[in-house]
């Protein structure tokens, strides 16, 4: 069983526009999917209008929600302020992935992993689960 972490970001994504790429992710199987109200707080705040807001809720019903908590920060990993939270969450949750697409700050993190979380891009993530599929 996956374990997967939406960062803001990939929430904003989902949500912005009708068929977006990353409603793929709802289709995998042996997947759950997790993300943290202050992740949820931020992608709302980006939407432009009230039908992407829609969306994002839509997608909300799918989600287990987790938060940081009061979890120490990994000593390896230098993030801003406003960014800790996200990996402290999905840490907290036990993911086995941290989906993100921001390249700035967690790029320097992308194929990597974090106390056991591998962080990566979506797209990155749902092709390697494609191959994986084909190979089954």
């Amino acid at each position: 069983m996956q374990r997967i972490f939406l960062d803001a970001n990939v929430l904003l994504s989902a949500a912005y526009r009708p068929g977006a790429g990353l409603v793929q992710l709802g289709r995998l199987k042996d997947t759950r999917f997790f993300t943290s109200r202050y992740a949820h707080w931020e992608a709302t705040a980006n939407l432009e209008c009230e039908e992407q807001r829609l969306r994002l809720d839509e997608l909300s019903g799918k989600l287990q929600f987790c938060e940081a908590g009061s979890r120490t920060p990994p000593r390896e990993v230098s993030l801003p302020d406003k960014d800790m939270p996200i990996l402290l969450a999905a840490l907290a949750a036990s993911c086995t992935h941290l989906l993100t697409g921001d390249l700035r700050h967690f790029g320097p993190y992308l194929g990597k992993k974090i106390e056991g979380m591998f962080v990566t891009l979506p797209g990155d993530y749902l092709k390697t689960r494609h191959r994986e599929s084909i190979r089954e």
